[in-house]
């Protein structure tokens, strides 16, 4: 573990670079804030301080929550519990107007950081109460979190670490997801309660708590409690818990930790565990309010900073455990209707080759592609115009459909004999003999559905 000192940083534009300059610690910052609570009402929240110093703040960590009670408690008593010094970060716990008893956080939590709770009062979506969080926020480094994360003790101290000698950076945690089971959610598929089942045998008291469960809560609409703040303590929590390395086992993983030469870093920007500077939001703009609903909200800001030149990095230290919940299957329909407000609004083809997802395609699949389709274009400029063109209609045919509920077919439809038709078909004929491998393997996949 690092040792983090105490620093006052300031930004000098002529040279575009931080300084950093020690300063003396104050005995006890937090002494005569300590359970003392500020409040402030807007036209669309309220908002209360807890811990309301004057202390010059580093890091801001943004959480938005809606009906998660049981988890975001945890997630703010593992917060508490960081190595990072406690009068240099604040957590900002934006509620999205809950119907269950996430107000009782705020006189429940018993933190020793700066905590400000954000109250909506009525839903307004992840990208609208990220960007209120962010208004709010005192720190320039900024950690995106969801409000379900369980964050071990270095989780703060690891992000902050990147940032203090660059300051373009983006680093994430998510892509080395881990899951855990912290409650029996009456919520819980079929299948997250077999997962489960297989988890708990590898601890007698998890497991006699879930056989209990199964003889007499089984149909109970309250959710039972598996992991106690003294088992955060002691990271027994851990035995229930579990890897998810779908974006790494994509790809990711062989472009190593900066994504050295891949295409599409900015799907590293992933809002449920994340950290970026302010100032580098300021450049490239905020959430974008209209996606409403879950889905592609980050992977479009993080194709901004992005363009705007952020170094995307991914950090196995940085890692928090997302509690599980019941899934919605309502996000299906608002994930596909966000990604096809992504590619209208950046239609471009680094963003439209994320269609292929939809035909399970490796990202590995898809880099290659990216790179062969710009090859094609820098080799060829001057031919493969029909061609081209009916790949990129192709892919954003398939986000269109999906959003409509069409059926994904017949995306780039023309009579067989048309004269479009044959110069498509002879031009990727030429693809494979030229090396175009991957870019003939992935439009072959799409037109002749």
């Amino acid at each position: 573990m690092i040792k983090i000192e105490l620093y006052d940083s300031y930004y000098n534009r002529s040279d575009g670079k931080y300084y950093i300059k020690k300063k003396k610690k104050s005995p006890n910052p937090l002494k005569e804030t300590k359970n003392k609570i500020n409040k402030a009402d807007h036209s669309l929240y309220s908002m209360s301080i807890k811990n309301n110093h004057k202390q010059p703040i580093k890091v801001s960590i943004i959480m938005p929550t809606y009906n998660k009670y049981h988890q975001t408690s945890l997630s703010l008593y593992s917060l508490s519990k960081q190595s990072f010094p406690q009068a240099e970060y604040e957590v900002i716990l934006v509620d999205d107007a809950s119907s269950d008893n996430t107000p009782d956080i705020l006189k429940e939590a018993d933190v020793p950081f700066k905590f400000k709770y954000i109250r909506m009062k009525q839903n307004k979506g992840r990208s609208s109460v990220r960007n209120i969080g962010i208004n709010h926020a005192e720190g320039d480094l900024l950690i995106f979190l969801d409000g379900e994360m369980l964050a071990p003790p270095a989780f703060i101290e690891n992000h902050y670490k990147h940032h203090v000698h660059e300051s373009n950076l983006v680093v994430t945690g998510a892509m080395h997801y881990e899951g855990v089971y912290t409650f029996i959610m009456p919520d819980y598929n079929e299948d997250q309660m077999a997962h489960l089942k297989e988890l708990v045998v590898r601890d007698p008291e998890y497991r006699r708590l879930y056989e209990n469960y199964e003889q007499t809560k089984r149909h109970s609409n309250v959710p039972c409690p598996l992991v106690t703040k003294e088992d955060i303590d002691t990271n027994r929590f851990q035995r229930l818990s579990f890897p998810n390395r779908y974006f790494l086992n994509s790809g990711l993983k062989h472009f190593g930790e900066r994504l050295e030469g891949f295409t599409l870093p900015y799907i590293a920007f992933l809002s449920g565990n994340v950290s970026v500077r302010k100032t580098q939001l300021k450049k490239s703009g905020y959430f974008d309010e209209t996606f409403v609903g879950y889905g592609a909200e980050d992977w479009e800001l993080g194709y901004r900073l992005y363009k705007n030149g952020a170094q995307f990095v991914l950090d196995s230290s940085t890692v928090a455990y997302h509690q599980e919940h019941g899934m919605s299957k309502r996000k299906v329909k608002e994930q596909w209707g966000n990604h096809y407000r992504f590619v209208k609004k950046h239609p471009n083809i680094d963003v439209l080759i994320l269609s292929l997802e939809w035909k399970e395609l490796p990202f590995m699949h898809m880099h290659k592609t990216l790179v062969e389709y710009k090859a094609l274009e820098k080799r060829f400029p001057d031919e493969y115009k029909e061609f081209k063109h009916a790949f990129r209609v192709m892919l954003f045919r398939i986000i269109e459909y999906l959003n409509s509920g069409q059926p994904v077919t017949k995306l780039y439809d023309l009579p067989g004999g048309s004269e479009e038709r044959i110069k498509i078909i002879q031009q990727f004929e030429t693809l494979r003999p030229r090396g175009f491998d991957y870019l003939a393997s992935s439009f072959e996949q799409i037109y002749y559905l």
